[in-house]
């Protein structure tokens, strides 16, 4: 298979398994996806999605947020793991958005990756899944998976991105990411991997992969 051959059967392949693209992590507005992608970081979206109710149940925008003590924002968010990071960059970030931007959420790479806590995945995240601007956010799933299929080297995940956007229709990115990281969890995840469930991996997968999977299956 050509490297282009192996990208429209990734594509094909996830359109039929994921035709719909439900986002992961719960909210209703930009405000609430930032806040949820932040507390996403080393952490389940499913704990994500458990502690959330409670945060936005006090506090759903940047005004009601910045009433809120760093404190009181970090007894919510514990379980969710770097809570100083993450209660001092939602309070520090909710004071930027009212006194720069009005309250709301800007719709811009870089003006969302100056705030606190804010990296370039999560800037990603929130301008694909927010404002449906093509960006293609790189966790360690499709960092995982890109290596796995071949399509890049897996040492950076800076690297990952720029290969996936290189490779892939621009048009396919927002959604295309989601399928992948769904896909992941299902067929791919990092530890107990059953090859003959993985179609993509065993159908374009990286040789050394394949034969190290198959070494431990056999052992």
């Amino acid at each position: 298979m050509t490297k282009n051959e192996k990208v429209t059967f990734v594509i094909n392949t996830l359109n039929e398994l994921y035709p719909e693209t439900p986002i992961p992590l719960n909210h209703k507005d930009p405000y609430t996806l930032l806040i949820a992608v932040l507390l996403s970081a080393q952490c389940t979206d499913e704990r994500v999605n458990k502690i959330t109710p409670l945060l936005f149940a006090k506090a759903d925008n940047p005004y009601d947020m910045v009433k809120m003590s760093v404190e009181q924002i970090a007894d919510i968010i514990r379980p969710c793991g770097l809570t100083p990071m993450k209660s001092k960059g939602i309070h520090g970030l909710s004071q930027i958005l009212i006194d720069k931007y009005n309250g709301e959420v800007p719709q811009d790479f870089e003006a969302l990756e100056s705030l606190p806590a804010v990296g370039h995945k999560t800037a990603s995240v929130v301008m694909s899944q927010a404002f449906g601007v093509p960006a293609f956010p790189v966790d360690t799933h499709i960092h995982r998976l890109m290596y796995r299929w071949n399509l890049s080297n897996g040492k950076s995940v800076q690297q990952t991105e720029k290969d996936a956007k290189r490779l892939f229709p621009k048009e396919c990115w927002n959604k295309l990411h989601l399928q992948i990281i769904y896909y992941g969890r299902e067929y791919s995840p990092a530890r107990g991997w059953d090859l003959e469930n993985d179609i993509i991996t065993k159908t374009i997968g990286r040789k050394s992969v394949i034969k190290e999977i198959e070494k431990k299956k056999a052992s």
